[in-house]
């Protein structure tokens, strides 16, 4: 399910002293912990795909995922945290696999799929290296996209409930931009030292990358179903 919630962290004031040491081991170690997740999450999806593996259901990827959410934050500094992180990108992973398989079925499915993917490795490699090279104050973005998002989680239920095509693709539209403006919030967190915990660091790219990722998908897929 691409309308997640998140924890938004919260930003140092602007200015203050930061220890760019620790803001570029931290930034290292969540691009180290992002690669490796998002590599397992896509194998996870594959193999979703390649054994035709049915969705979880809602009321189960919203357990699991909120679940999983509060373990990490619980066992955020223990080695623990980075297994329930695996668990998490995992199920996710999982969750990704049916929307896969009915965008593949679809006459220009693959095309759409190989969009979607440059698409987000395009904006996140262009994001992250604005985000580790400017000096602006982008502390204010953080309650505005917590909120935007929240927006979106409870339109898109709306859209699930009540099936209306139209809101689910103009939420998917919503949720591309608000992910795209959290990759961007979230790299600025950690350099300027707001985020100085790597698991936590990760979480919150892995969840905005997915989120971009699949609303870009449903998005290129609705234009492929035209074909």
């Amino acid at each position: 399910m691409q309308n997640q919630a998140r924890t938004v962290a919260i930003a140092m004031p602007y200015g203050a002293a930061v220890d760019r040491g620790t803001a570029h081991r931290v930034l290292r170690n969540t691009y180290a912990l992002l690669s490796m997740t998002l590599l397992f999450s896509a194998a996870v999806a594959a193999a979703a795909v390649a054994f035709k593996l049915p969705a979880p259901g809602l009321i189960l990827t919203l357990a699991v995922y909120f679940g999983l959410l509060f373990g990490i934050h619980k066992l955020k500094n223990r080695g623990a945290g980075v297994g329930l992180v695996f668990a998490l990108t995992g199920f996710m992973g999982w969750t990704l696999g049916p929307l896969l398989t009915r965008t593949l079925a679809l006459p220009s499915g693959g095309q759409a799929v190989m969009l979607a993917l440059g698409a987000t490795g395009a904006v996140f490699l262009a994001l992250s290296a604005y985000a580790t090279t400017t000096k602006r104050d982008l502390s204010w973005m953080g309650g505005f996209l917590f909120a935007g998002m929240i927006v979106a989680l409870l339109a898109g239920l709306a859209a699930v409930f009540f099936q209306i095509p139209a809101l689910a693709l103009t939420v998917s539209a919503v949720v591309a931009l608000l992910s795209a403006g959290l990759i961007l919030y979230e790299t600025k967190q950690i350099v300027d030292g707001g985020e100085t915990n790597y698991v936590l660091a990760t979480v919150g790219l892995f969840v905005s990358v997915f989120n971009l990722f699949t609303s870009l998908l449903q998005l290129f897929g609705f234009m492929g179903s035209d074909d």
